[in-house]
């Protein structure tokens, strides 16, 4: 009831509505409670939340809403930014938007019944008439998005080409960015005045919670330490494994047993996993290959769950480190499995990105269509890795890090890097898609350099099948994983 109180009093002080006699010809939408027990990362409570939120369900397009589309931030670029940060030792801040949504401003009118518990004893009969968007209404998170879009940019920042809910601010040699994920905010750069008069102009304009320096982040766990920035999602794989009750499983070293055949999956468990890859490159193929099966799970693809859970288990406390200092340039791995689907015997292509010392993007996926050799299939995943690095230059660029060199883009393939830097079309690529040629444009054009490297070298491996333990826990470290103990990470930086 306090926290219900304290949400009624908020939406008060902002004017979300005005009490209004019900029009005619006009069906007001409902309007419900939401509440949500907030917990510590230790499991405690740390307080309860109640949100009035509209069923915006029933609103008609055209009618009270049109767009709808908000930009979110993308999670490589959250990884881009912790590598960038922890190379350059530079501080994350975080801060919170109180009601966010409470800021946005409606174009349509439309009209709410009154909150249960809390209706108008004088008009009991009257309705809101919405002057702000509330949670809930299909454009809601447009208009914030759009009012804090507004207020940053108004500040002299830039929206970047490359992620539009990314903001920086340069001044000679320094920069500020904003990375904004609805309202959830993330604050680095080495341009500290700018950074505190952006974090005071915010805490004026909008009802901010100071959070401090950055430690969770979209259920992501960030820890800065000495040696660097540690990402996991060690409580995320706790909670996990308590709720489909593989907290007491007997753990295991890979997450798929070698050369498995599977041919179905469990969608709340999967779909859980998939969540799990954000910080954990190690499952992307596993769980990439149960994914494969959801709409017809079988009990040998629940084994197969399982044993990543298991695996989960045994390394619950691993993440990404991105260590401080050392050679902050973007390198990339990719690699195909020919073949490697035995249903529709499609290949899966896999491919990785570092920058410094730790994973930032990563891909494990099936091929669209059939190829016909072993050179045709790490040359198609050869062109996706190109698309990914021309992603992560601009992002690069946009950061005020300017690429200024080829990318090295390892492959172990001889005959897909001759194709690639060959400029003459012939006989045995006139079927290969056009947009497959990506890459080797990139080559030709000094953006990329293919480099051959040897097979046991060859961290994209991960992505692209299942490995014994030896090899599998060898590219595990090449990627950047280690173990969550302050010790270890401090040693291994």
């Amino acid at each position: 009831m306090t926290a219900m109180k304290d949400e009624i009093i908020a939406l008060e002080q902002n004017q979300t509505w005005e009490l209004v006699p019900k029009p005619k010809d006009v069906k007001p939408i409902s309007c419900r409670w939401v509440y949500k027990i907030k917990h510590r990362p230790d499991g405690s409570i740390e307080r309860y939340k109640a949100r009035l939120v509209a069923r915006g369900f029933s609103q008609q397009y055209g009618l009270d809403y049109d767009e709808t589309f908000s930009p979110v931030a993308k999670l490589t670029t959250v990884r881009v930014l912790l590598a960038l940060a922890a190379n350059k030792s530079w501080n994350l801040w975080q801060m919170d938007v109180k009601n966010a949504f409470l800021h946005g401003e409606l174009d349509r009118e439309i009209y709410m019944i009154q909150p249960m518990g809390f209706q108008n004893r004088g008009h009991p009969e009257y309705v809101c008439k919405l002057q702000k968007a509330l949670y809930g209404l299909k454009q809601a998170p447009m208009a914030w998005y759009g009012k804090i879009a507004e207020f940053i940019t108004q500040s002299g920042y830039s929206v970047t080409s490359a992620d539009s809910s990314l903001f920086a601010k340069a001044n000679g040699e320094r920069i500020a960015i904003v990375l904004v994920y609805v309202d959830d905010l993330i604050i680095t750069g080495d341009d500290v005045e700018e950074i505190f008069r952006t974090k005071e102009n915010l805490s004026v304009r909008f009802q901010m919670k100071e959070l401090g320096q950055l430690k969770h982040f979209l259920g992501l766990e960030v820890d800065q330490t000495k040696g660097g920035i540690f990402l996991c999602q060690q409580k995320y794989a706790k909670d996990l494994l308590k709720k489909f009750g593989m907290l007491e499983c007997k753990p295991i070293s890979t997450p798929m047993e070698p050369n498995a055949k599977i041919s179905s999956m469990y969608r709340q468990l999967v779909g859980s996993l998939i969540y799990l890859t954000l910080t954990r490159p190690d499952i992307s193929y596993a769980v990439g290959v149960m994914s494969r099966y959801m709409q017809n799970p079988k009990k040998s693809h629940l084994e197969a769950v399982r044993r990543v859970l298991r695996y989960v288990k045994s390394t619950i406390d691993y993440g990404l480190l991105y260590k401080k200092g050392g050679n902050c340039k973007l390198v990339g791995y990719c690699d195909a499995d020919y073949a490697g689907d035995h249903d529709t015997r499609r290949s899966t292509t896999g491919y990785m990105f570092t920058l410094g010392s730790g994973t930032i993007s990563w891909c494990s996926k099936r091929q669209p269509t059939l190829s016909l050799s072993t050179t045709e299939a790490e040359y198609r995943a050869a062109a996706m890795a190109a698309q990914e690095s021309t992603w992560l230059i601009q992002l690069m660029n946009d950061l005020h890090q300017p690429v200024d060199y080829a990318v090295l883009l390892y492959c172990d393939n001889q005959s897909a890097i001759r194709l690639a830097k060959n400029p003459v079309f012939h006989a045995r690529t006139k079927h290969v898609e056009v947009h497959y040629h990506f890459v080797r444009e990139k080559v030709l054009q000094e953006e990329i350099e293919m480099r051959q490297v040897k097979t046991d070298e060859q961290t994209a491996d991960l992505f692209t099948k299942s490995l014994s333990v030896g090899k599998f826990e060898h590219f595990r470290r090449q990627l950047g994983m280690i173990q969550r103990i302050g010790a270890n990470i401090e040693g291994e930086c």
